[in-house]
């Protein structure tokens, strides 16, 4: 069982279960550490006091807030503990509301939620029964680390996952990176349709879904470790120029079809040119302009 991270409460209307966070993730990176290079010794970091100029230990060390240049608040964990805010003790639910009305940009990352104790396990099942008939998911508020956070409970399996997620201010306008304002066809469109539908799976279980940048650096390691050659790094691809969208996009189906075999999607040839009409009248009727959209 992991660590326990926070203790506390899921705060249901009047009911209240006790409960133990755990994190419901695991970083499986490879960590590396600081070393000088000439003689491998390791690198580490010391901390000083400024005033006395001397390096003290972690238990000397506690927050502070500088509320004026010269007058510095001296804040405890305990203190933090006992904030009056009642989401310092509790995962407060404010309401519920189906998942698909949230944006997954707002969505950080999860915890599980343990019953703690025999007391809880009856309103726990509650909750957890509650959040299954309903396809909702509760948004709740909760304070950890300093800060008061927005939360989304939800269900995995049998276990109540607390997703962490961002304020609405704390998420950019989408405007700021300036979308493409270009057209594209119906023809385009569907064919991109038909990619989509070649390569859709069922699962992320795949062999394309595991971490190939952790096993390709465990190799370097030992390959260095065994003074061995360290392994040959494969051309990369080089992306040509798309220089006809709609081509791109039937070239991608057919090399999906190769790849999962079975029945090719539908697959539109790509339209060949059309010669340029000289008369005004004519470019403006619905077929030339259909085929300059797909020649584009």
């Amino acid at each position: 069982m992991p660590r326990t991270i926070w203790s506390g409460a899921i705060s249901f209307g009047l009911v209240s279960i006790p409960i133990r966070v755990a994190s419901a993730t695991e970083n499986h990176s490879i960590q590396f550490h600081q070393y000088h290079l000439e003689d491998m010794g390791r690198v580490r970091v010391r901390k000083f006091c400024e005033l006395e100029d001397r390096e003290i230990a972690q238990s000397e060390i506690g927050k502070g807030y500088e509320y004026a240049k010269n007058q510095v608040v001296a804040i405890s964990d305990a203190e933090l503990q006992e904030l009056p805010l009642p989401t310092a003790k509790a995962i407060e639910i404010q309401a519920f509301v189906p998942l698909e009305s949230i944006d997954p940009i707002r969505i950080a990352e999860g915890y599980y939620l343990v019953p703690d104790g025999q007391v809880a396990a009856k309103p726990y099942k509650l909750l957890r029964q509650a959040l299954g008939r309903s396809s909702k998911v509760a948004i709740a508020k909760y304070a950890w680390s300093g800060r008061e956070r927005l939360g989304l409970l939800r269900l995995r399996d049998d276990a109540i996952v607390l997703h962490a997620m961002r304020w609405p201010d704390e998420v950019r306008d989408p405007a700021a990176v300036d979308p493409p304002h270009e057209t594209v066809s119906e023809e385009e469109i569907e064919q991109a349709l038909a990619l989509i539908d070649r390569m859709t799976q069922d699962d992320l279980d795949g062999p394309e879904f595991t971490d190939a940048y952790t096993d390709a650096l465990a190799k370097v390691i030992e390959a260095k470790r065994e003074e061995k050659p360290l392994p040959e790094a494969p051309e990369p691809e080089q992306p040509g120029q798309v220089l006809d969208l709609m081509a791109a996009l039937n070239e991608s189906v057919q090399q999906a079809k190769a790849s999962r075999g079975g029945d090719a999607a539908d697959v539109h040839e790509m339209p060949k040119k059309q010669p340029a009409k000289k008369t005004a009248a004519k470019k403006t009727t619905k077929k030339p302009a259909a085929r300059r959209s797909r020649s584009a």
